[in-house]
């Protein structure tokens, strides 16, 4: 007989994993008055206590049979009010469970309940003048005790018990003798682990403003003061001073007493962001990306939840954070692919999902960018968005001269293929004379990109995804970038044709560029900022510290090196195969191509000196080649835009990729037909369900990969109808991404 026992009230809730579908619990007295909607809950399923969040308290339930509420697992709510409506609309927009848009909003440590760091603090229970002689005393027949004292004498309030051990080379013992004594003092303190502490930066005061910023300001001003929702697309140039306009945004918004969030989209901006940030404001900064660790999160998010930090430093997820009374929210560089999360679900864009936050908070959005994502552009331009234009640069500073080298005419004149135009030797030659840096990009890493038979054209490819191996030299080996294989790099004889000396390594990466570097500059400093160099937590900030302090005088980088950073003494900028990306099928490639050209530009010349650019390409009449050379957005937007609208794609329409895979690729292109059918036979006919087709990385990780493409004026319809949809095949997974920023991968 099923049980009927009523409650007070009930609570549906959201597991943290499983299941998708709300459950209700009843709610018993003792935890009536203490529960609330956000918090994290213990409850019981299938007679076993599960972690899940409340979603709703109410008075009745739906079902008749209901269990008791376990335990309440929080003393406060994880999820605000507001973040609670966010959740629920990514859900809804980007076709994912509630339960795995929470778990992207929570750091891993808040969803486990990480306790703050406690350590054992030692304090002196006596004078100085009264421990002097006593550790004269102790020393001939205690010399541990009085070792310990000798550090506690210089110790200015106490030192932490392990770092008393550790000066003083002692155990614990004649510590805790000394306690018993009374001489000493051991208490548990708390501990701050966020990763500012301990840092000292030089004070900078508010800058005046030119006329393009000081306009720019004042509409931001504007609506910070009504405090109304507004987006502002802040469009300016390299080095134009958007980051002084984001400064005394912030210093408005904080004399409201409202809190502010800054995106930047890569943790190599994080540090530098960070220091402009605090040398303007003394406290009250928190800072959130993947690479701290996991106690570092915790205390920074509480910190954040408290109000003891009112400004918030970070990339995309820290959007999620808990602050309160959120009054800004900066995206920089809005243009960024970063900002995407492509990998697991949702498959959120924190530049959208920012736009949503604000509109549910009252605050005011800021994009800035020097090459806006023609989604942003077109919202300005139908006056969706503010538009500022920031059109020269902050400082003295003029756009650096911009030079293309035709490389075909290179490789005629070496005799063969060179890395290094003519031109980009001189160049480089000049600013090593003159003690100026210079900086090389190119967006391929490790040394070869390939390795192959030239007797019977075998390449040496992934065994477990559909891509060559690199061939990193450092380490004598061929690795995969897509799944970690790696294969010892000894071959001298080809596997298939069983040919010895047929072997021949193709294609450059950024170590190559280093080594051959150093073959023509044998003198020459140089750094390395790529997927290789900078593995380990902290590597970002220490490489560009590095070269801003002139610690090097040529910097090599893939995409990294393009955002956003502010070396003073660069003043050469080199693209070493600009177009590499232009040739991926992908409606989204001149897009980025242009921007990553521009950006990487915007490098040189940010200070006093003149700055020059050296753009090397096979294609150098390539109008986007052209755009990027001249720096002239609005020449690009307007034959772009004109593209996409006659093909129909973004920004005039929504893009939704489904992606399927498995181990058995038969299995996986049926169950992908069989969807696709279902989709286009379900979806209004202004809907264009394109055919399935393999992905450009067709297999990852022994998994084989198909997708489909959904294109049409609103993503609802088609999440809505996956949401209902069922896989019957337990082998096959179907991956979705809404507003895709690839749509060949």
């Amino acid at each position: 007989m099923e049980s009927t026992q009523t409650f007070p009230r009930y609570a549906s809730v959201i597991l943290d994993a499983a299941v998708d579908k709300l459950l209700d619990y009843g709610i018993s007295e003792e935890h009536a008055s203490k529960l609330k909607r956000g918090m994290r809950v213990q409850v019981p399923v299938r007679g076993t206590l599960r972690t899940a969040y409340v979603y709703e308290i109410k008075e009745k339930s739906d079902f008749p049979k209901v269990l008791p509420l376990a335990a309440i697992l929080s003393e406060h709510e994880l999820i605000g009010e507001s973040l609670f409506e966010l959740a629920l609309w990514m859900s809804r927009y980007y076709g994912t469970p509630l339960r795995k848009v929470i778990k992207s909003m929570l750091p891993a440590s808040i969803r486990q309940g990480l306790a703050h760091k406690e350590q054992y603090f030692v304090k002196r229970m006596q004078s100085k003048e009264k421990l002097r002689p006593l550790c004269e005393t102790l020393r001939e027949k205690h010399p541990a005790q009085a070792a310990v004292l000798d550090e506690m004498l210089c110790a200015q309030e106490g030192l932490l018990l392990s770092e008393l051990l550790e000066k003083s080379g002692v155990s614990r013992s004649p510590v805790e003798s000394l306690v018993k004594k009374g001489i000493l003092q051991l208490e548990q303190i708390q501990i701050d682990r966020s990763p500012l502490i301990g840092e000292t930066y030089f004070k900078t005061s508010a800058k005046s403003l030119n006329s393009g910023q000081a306009e720019a300001l004042k509409k931001i001003v504007r609506s910070m003061d009504g405090q109304s929702f507004e987006t502002h697309l802040l469009f300016g140039i390299t080095g134009s001073g958007k980051t002084e306009v984001y400064l005394q945004a912030i210093e408005n918004v904080l004399k409201l007493g409202r809190s502010s969030v800054i995106l930047v989209p890569e943790i190599a901006l994080t540090a530098q962001t960070i220091e402009r940030f605090r040398a303007r404001f003394d406290t009250g900064i928190a800072v959130l990306h993947h690479r701290l660790s996991a106690g570092e999160r915790r205390d920074e998010w509480h910190r954040i939840r408290k109000g003891e930090a009112k400004i918030v430093i970070g990339a995309r997820s820290a959007l999620f954070c808990p602050l309160q009374n959120l009054g800004l929210i900066l995206v920089d560089e809005e243009h960024d692919g970063a900002y995407k999360q492509s990998e697991e679900a949702p498959c959120y864009h924190a530049r959208d999902v920012a736009v949503m936050l604000g509109k549910m908070t009252n605050a005011t959005v800021v994009l800035g960018s020097a090459t806006p994502s023609l989604e942003s552009y077109r919202n300005a331009m139908e006056g969706k968005y503010t538009l500022s234009k920031l059109t020269c640069r902050a400082t003295s500073a003029k756009l650096a001269h911009v030079k293309i080298v035709d490389m075909k005419a290179e490789f005629e004149k070496a005799g063969g293929f060179t890395t290094f135009s003519a031109p980009l030797i001189e160049g480089i030659q000049k600013r090593l004379e003159l003690g100026e840096q210079t900086i090389l990009f190119l967006n391929r890493r490790g040394y070869h990109t390939s390795l192959s038979c030239k007797g019977c054209g075998h390449i040496f490819h992934c065994p477990h995804c559909d891509v060559t191996l690199t061939f990193h030299r450092s380490k004598e080996q061929l690795s995969c970038h897509l799944c970690k294989f790696q294969l010892v790099s000894t071959a001298t004889q080809c596997p298939q044709c069983k040919s010895y000396e047929t072997l021949k390594y193709r294609g450059i990466g950024t170590e190559q560029v280093e080594r051959t570097l150093h073959a023509l500059f044998p003198g020459v400093r140089s750094l390395r900022a790529d997927g290789d160099t900078t593995q380990h937590k902290g590597s970002h900030e220490r490489l560009f510290r590095a070269f801003g302090t002139g610690k090097a005088d040529v910097l090599i980088g893939t995409q990294m090196v393009t955002k956003g950073l502010h070396f003073p003494a660069v003043t050469l900028v080199a693209v070493l195969n600009a177009d590499s990306s232009l040739h991926i099928p992908d409606f989204r490639a001149s897009e980025q191509v242009f921007q990553l050209i521009t950006q990487v530009a915007g490098r040189a010349g940010r200070g006093a000196l003149p700055g020059e650019v050296i753009i090397q390409t096979q294609i150098p009449s390539h109008p986007i080649i052209e755009f990027a050379a001249a720096q002239d957005y609005e020449a690009f937007y307007e034959t772009e835009v004109a593209v996409r609208k006659q093909f129909a794609y973004p920004p005039f329409t929504h893009l939704v990729k489904l992606t399927f895979s498995g181990p058995n690729p038969s299995e996986v292109q049926a169950t992908a037909t069989e969807v696709r059918d279902m989709i286009e036979k379900n979806l209004d006919k202004q809907y264009e369900v394109h055919p399935v087709t393999p992905s450009g990385y067709a297999k990852i990780k022994d998994q084989y990969r198909f997708q489909c493409l959904i294109r049409g004026v609103s993503t609802y319809p088609i999440t809505a109808l996956l949401s209902r949809l069922t896989i019957h095949s337990r082998r096959v997974k179907l991956h979705l991404d809404v507003d895709p920023l690839s749509t060949f991968f």
